[in-house]
């Protein structure tokens, strides 16, 4: 197959990734959008192209981008870890298998200012834990430009993955980067907001996900047994790290049903997103506070 320009490049990965049994989910949800997202990304073009304007671009290195497109569907590698570049609150980021695909739902809430829950105009240090590709924390720097920023991992090679889209964005005085596991690397500094998309993802539900997760680092998905060892640590630890009007923001996904059953005596206010997505709590400190 000889492609010549990069809506021809679509189309054919479009009928290539109908025909497999490839998993949409880290970014797309079908078959035409994972295309345009792999072509698009691939060469570096802008993603508000006319299929006119597509069609009248000539292929460089078509070989390469034929490549990629196979790759996808023989070795299910997600997109964005074949184009290294994935997108979240509308900004770029880059990734490789250091870290996670950005696709939370928190980026509605970090969108909205993490309001009505916090007055925006008041926020002025947040608390990014398990930052990986630093996607989050960088968001929360846009969004609150008066704040400073703490990203906090315990994977320094995720630190790494972060450091390069923290410099990208132009970000490194305003976050900060920590390597150490959750609250430890901390001083006695206090939060606005702690928010964090920590791993969450059972022994269990790991085995019976796609092939495509095979390729995300397995620490930043499996938290025991249940998926509730890090959560746990957090929902424990949290309320010392918030100032006293603080508030924690937390993803934990399909795991939801299960923190209902474990932690009882928690108030927990479950987030509703008008983009989609479940599973993300909020608790204020003084909840934190009575709760244990």
């Amino acid at each position: 197959m000889l492609l010549h320009n990069p809506l021809q490049a679509i189309e054919y990965a479009n009928q290539l990734f109908e025909q497999s049994d490839i998993f949409y989910g880290h970014g797309t949800d079908n078959a035409r959008d994972e295309a345009y997202a792999l072509v698009i990304d691939a060469l570096n073009l802008s993603h508000d192209m006319s299929d006119e304007v597509l069609q009248n671009i000539t292929l460089e290195y078509p070989e390469q981008l034929l490549a990629l497109i196979h790759q996808r569907v023989n070795q299910h590698i997600p997109v964005p870890y074949l184009t290294h570049k994935a997108w979240f609150c509308g900004l770029p980021f880059y990734v490789d298998e250091r870290v996670l695909i950005p696709r939370s739902p928190l980026a509605e809430t970090i969108c909205n200012y993490f309001e009505p829950w916090i007055n925006s105009e008041t926020v002025v240090d947040v608390l990014d834990l398990c930052t990986g590709s630093g996607c989050i924390g960088i968001a929360c720097a846009y969004a609150f430009e008066n704040a400073n920023i703490d990203a906090v991992d315990l994977s320094q090679d995720a630190l790494d993955v972060a450091e390069i889209n923290v410099k990208q964005h132009n970000l490194s005085n305003r976050v900060n980067l920590l390597q150490g596991d959750l609250f430890n690397p901390l001083t006695e500094k206090r939060y606005d907001i702690i928010v964090s998309n920590p791993p969450y993802v059972s022994q269990e539900e790991m085995q019976s996900l796609p092939n495509e997760f095979e390729h995300e680092p397995t620490m930043a998905l499996v938290s025991g047994a249940l998926g509730l060892d890090i959560v746990d640590q957090i929902l424990k630890q949290a309320a010392r790290h918030l100032n006293d009007d603080g508030i924690l923001i937390v993803e934990v996904g399909s795991t939801w049903q299960i923190m209902e059953e474990h932690y009882p005596h928690l108030p927990f206010v479950w987030l509703e997103f008008e983009m989609g997505g479940e599973g993300v709590f909020m608790l204020s400190k003084k909840d934190l506070l009575h709760a244990w």
